[in-house]
């Protein structure tokens, strides 16, 4: 099982398991492990994944997140795929669903997730990270807290510095 980084640091064995969309004409086949499957499908058989603990989504970087709103925290887990490092995307969809949408459950980051990204992910709303295979896990506990203030407000904090500083 590859590892998982929590927001704290800690590192511990992923037991979630990334079902990959199935080829067109193929039907979705669950591991019978707690399974992150692809959003669309999970809305097209929500009445079917109703109240199932181990069945969260994963999202693309491109998939509107507002297909969710209202119904969010149905989900125990939400993955937001990373395609690349440089995609900035995700980071958009992480603010939406704690701020906009009220998601209180967790939010996971996966893909080409690098160590640098860990504390701005965090930043953004995400709970857990799962690094990209060639990263170090035992490097993410100094990475999540590399900065002792920020600037701006985000999910983290809804004050910016300049208010904090004055207060």
């Amino acid at each position: 099982m590859p590892d998982i980084i929590s927001k704290d640091g800690s590192v511990k064995a992923d037991s979630w398991v990334v079902v990959p969309r199935p080829a067109e004409g193929e039907a979705l086949e669950l591991s019978g492990a707690p399974s992150l499957i692809p959003m669309d499908l999970w809305l097209a058989g929500r009445d079917q994944f109703k109240g199932r603990s181990d069945i969260g989504v994963w999202l693309e970087s491109h998939d509107e997140p507002e297909a969710l709103e209202g119904l969010v925290n149905e989900l125990p887990l939400i993955a937001v795929n990373f395609p690349k490092f440089s995609d900035g995307r995700g980071y958009s969809i992480g603010r939406l669903l704690r701020e906009r949408f009220g998601f209180t459950n967790e939010l996971r980051a996966i893909g080409d997730v690098l160590l640098d990204q860990l504390q701005f992910m965090k930043r953004c709303g995400f709970d857990s990270y799962a690094l990209r295979e060639d990263k170090d896990s035992s490097k993410a506990a100094a990475c999540l807290s590399f900065f002792s203030n920020s600037y701006q407000a985000a999910t983290d904090t809804n004050v910016p510095l300049f208010r904090r500083r004055t207060s």
